[in-house]
């Protein structure tokens, strides 16, 4: 199904913080083994990135991100802050923090000689530019794969958008 919309050398990009948002929305989750099957069988595959905050004391967290390692991905990672909230000098709680758009955008300018086709999971408007940098300036085909929930307008309109559902199929965890 996802052949059809690519040509040539492949590299997908995973923005990991938005497949995680979406898993409410899904109601369910993606096997990382049988998609990065999914893809090698439908694709010409290069490399396949995983970009993700992490948590050195979630241990479950730790193994999964070995495990992908061990089956091919490259993951990008770093450790997550944890950013006080402040209101009129009171603190308050605060939230969790860990953005890899910076490493994913360099990733996706620093191995442009290896891809045709350039696959971003993630719905993120933030890509936007990027998208129609790598159209434009470097001949690039993207595609973008989200869910309906979680896509921006920016992307859909910049990208081949492919509904994470539709693959649903070929990469459900059981």
């Amino acid at each position: 199904m996802i052949s059809k919309f690519a040509k040539g050398k492949v590299s997908v990009f995973i923005d990991a913080s938005n497949i995680y948002h979406s898993y409410k929305r899904l109601k369910w989750k993606v096997d990382f083994s049988k998609f990065l099957n999914y893809l090698k069988q439908e694709l010409d595959l290069r490399e396949i990135y995983y970009y993700t905050a992490r948590d050195l004391s979630f241990v479950k967290q730790t193994k999964f991100l070995a495990f992908l390692e061990k089956i091919g991905y490259k993951v990008r990672s770093k450790n997550i802050k944890f950013i006080k909230s402040k209101n009129k000098g009171i603190e308050k709680e605060g939230f969790y923090k860990g953005n890899l758009d910076v490493e994913l955008t360099m990733d996706i300018l620093e191995t442009k000689d290896k891809y045709d086709t350039l696959i971003l999971i993630s719905g993120d408007s933030d890509f936007e530019p990027l998208l129609q940098l790598m159209k434009k300036r470097h001949k690039k085909k993207c595609l973008v794969i989200a869910t309906k929930h979680n896509i921006s307008i920016e992307l859909i309109k910049c990208a081949k958008y492919i509904n994470l559902n539709k693959l649903k199929k070929y990469i459900q965890k059981i």
